[in-house]
């Protein structure tokens, strides 16, 4: 007898899904029987082939680019996942713009943006999804905040305000669906092993004359007590499992996944 997949039947929407953490967040989702939009800013070309096999996993997959930065596409895009998919059921927030710069250099034009697609879009995407999620009686919000939502850093002012943000409409919006079938909860991931990150840390291995290996444990010694990077599956991990319904005491809950840096 063949055990259903944990989320079959579910409908999930996965901003900024085209690589990184959400590309691996939409992937766990298909494989634990999801129907997941994935959206980005890739044309629909380009994604053809890694919607394929997606949809090999076990869920479906479909893809909608959209500049979420702009409140008309975002609505647009959720209004086109509910005509393919039905309500939505998942929605993960975890698209983000960021700029380094110290804040007297900061462009204001780049802050409008961080602000755009780091918070509005959030705020504008659960207002779309709500009625959905409370007809049906079920739904789980997932946005993706940041260790720098507790931490702040210099030259990273956009960044760590909307995360920061972020936390505050977490906990608004999990006490008014308190009563429903309806979780909002965070992730903060730690340093994880994306190309900017992998980058960065070439840089320096270059620029101070060591191998990549050593500037990485010289890089996550200040951060991780663990010594290795969050891992995009652990993360991945954590948010199917808040959208379970094992996980319906969950809400308003923030979860770092940092190998014990908020700890020490």
């Amino acid at each position: 007898m063949n055990t259903p997949l944990p989320l079959a039947g579910r409908s999930a929407l996965v901003t900024g899904s085209t690589g990184g953490l959400g590309h691996a967040i939409a992937e766990y989702l298909v494989a634990q029987g999801a129907r997941v939009m994935l959206t980005g800013l890739l044309p629909e070309a380009e994604m053809a082939d890694e919607i394929t096999r997606l949809n090999m996993l076990g869920g479906a997959a479909a893809y909608e680019p959209a500049d979420i930065s702009a409140p008309a596409a975002l609505v647009g895009l959720i209004d086109g996942a509910q005509a393919r998919h039905g309500a939505v059921d998942i929605l993960v927030n975890n698209a983000v713009v960021r700029h380094t710069s110290p804040i007297e250099a900061y462009p204001p034009e780049k802050w409008e943006l961080a602000l755009a697609v780091n918070l509005s879009a959030p705020f504008h995407a659960i207002r779309r999804v709500l009625p959905g999620m409370r007809e049906k009686g079920f739904g789980r919000i997932l946005n993706v905040a940041s260790v720098y939502s507790f931490k702040g850093i210099a030259n990273r002012v956009d960044y760590v305000t909307t995360k920061t943000g972020l936390l505050g409409l977490t906990r608004t919006v999990a006490l008014e669906v308190a009563t429903d079938e309806i979780t909002c909860n965070a992730v903060c991931p730690g340093v994880l092993p994306t190309p900017a990150i992998t980058g960065k840390i070439a840089g320096i291995a270059r620029d101070e004359g060591v191998s990549v290996e050593e500037a990485t444990r010289a890089y996550l010694a200040d951060r991780h007590p663990s010594g290795r990077f969050a891992s995009m599956e652990a993360v991945a991990a954590l948010v199917s499992f808040l959208c379970s319904p094992a996980a319906r005491d969950i809400n308003g809950a923030v979860l770092p996944v940092d190998g014990a840096w908020l700890a020490s």
